[in-house]
């Protein structure tokens, strides 16, 4: 049976569609990065390794289970919106393609609040790609592309496209242009070769923001009064210690007073960053989301993010990653 909360937060999300009102300065913007953990469909794509999410499989995942994984992720979007505002944008990791983020947009409870969305459509194995959620009347879209990771030219396997998007968006006077990335990071699973294809990742998105910033220096004389605003979100798959955040001109955002955004074997850990420019200005520093009915105790008794599933066992779960939100401001 449903709990009051459910519906409570569902009703929300629903009365937020049909208000024009929003619960928080006009300038300011709510920003939130989620892992939804393996948000595929019920088909097979043809070249991918999606066997293990067919009705067919071991896990037997089917379109009632999706629908109950889009509505579970309409009702966190719910309560984020409940606590401090709707968000504008959302970055999406581990999403399989266009099919679930058109169920998720229009087909299920978030079709309310009529977010539109742009993905990557990668070479990665097991075919999941990252996606960026956003409200059009608060980030208006100018222009998207798929920035390729090199990792087969370095013998690699292939990993997520990096998502870059440009939109308007308010800021102290009227509107300013604000670049966005989204990243899913190589996983260290592969030992020394996943290590060194996290870091390549890492290095191709430091190339591309220091290439926003030279653009914009080069577009005036007055270095100094021009400074682009930046902000890249999504699973490093590493925490704030990697030495790979001091070759990122960005500064980390994360709440390290919080336990994190992952746990593993009793052992919290933050995996999902977000991470801006010197011209943005944060509203407190980025927290990890939580709420009770997103947790369970694992096998430790540790309360730990309730996932979808325990190995090929159906839990019911949304993602094993909390989602990180965050509020700023463009000076």
């Amino acid at each position: 049976m449903l709990s009051p909360h459910w519906y409570k937060s569902l009703f929300f999300l629903i009365l937020l569609g049909l208000c024009t009102v929003v619960a928080r300065p006009q300038r300011s913007l709510r920003v939130v990065s989620w892992n939804v953990e393996n948000l595929f469909d019920t088909q097979h794509d043809e070249g991918t390794d999606d066997f293990e999410f067919l009705p067919q499989s071991q896990r037997h995942w089917n379109a009632g289970r999706l629908r109950r994984k889009l509505t579970e992720m309409a009702r966190v979007i719910a309560a984020i919106s409940e606590d401090g505002g709707q968000p504008d944008i959302i970055g999406l990791c581990e999403v399989e393609n266009d099919s679930v983020l058109t169920a998720l947009t229009r087909r299920s409870p978030l079709s309310t609040l009529r977010y539109d969305y742009v993905m990557t459509h990668s070479a990665d194995q097991r075919g999941i790609d990252v996606a960026l959620l956003y409200q059009p009347d608060r980030f208006h879209l100018l222009t998207s592309q798929s920035i390729v990771v090199p990792s087969l030219q370095h013998g690699f396997r292939p990993t997520r496209d990096i998502l870059y998007v440009k939109g308007l968006v308010p800021a102290e006077e009227g509107r300013d242009t604000l670049h966005v990335f989204v990243v899913h990071l190589p996983s260290r699973t592969g030992g020394v070769s996943g290590d060194k294809n996290r870091l390549l990742a890492a290095k191709t998105l430091s190339h591309a923001v220091d290439s926003i910033c030279e653009r914009a220096h080069q577009a005036t004389e007055e270095t100094a009064a021009l400074q682009p605003h930046i902000l890249v979100m999504g699973d490093f798959n590493t925490d704030h210690r990697d030495p790979l955040f001091k070759d990122i001109s960005l500064r980390l955002t994360d709440d390290l007073q919080q336990p994190g955004t992952y746990c593993f074997r009793a052992f919290w850990q933050w995996l999902d960053h977000i991470l801006v420019s010197s011209s943005i200005e944060t509203r407190g520093p980025a927290r990890a989301f939580s709420l009770p009915w997103l947790l369970e105790e694992d096998n430790f008794g540790t309360l730990m993010p309730r996932r979808t599933y325990r190995g090929t066992t159906y839990n019911g779960g949304i993602s094993d990653h909390l989602p990180v939100v965050l509020d700023v401001i463009l000076q």
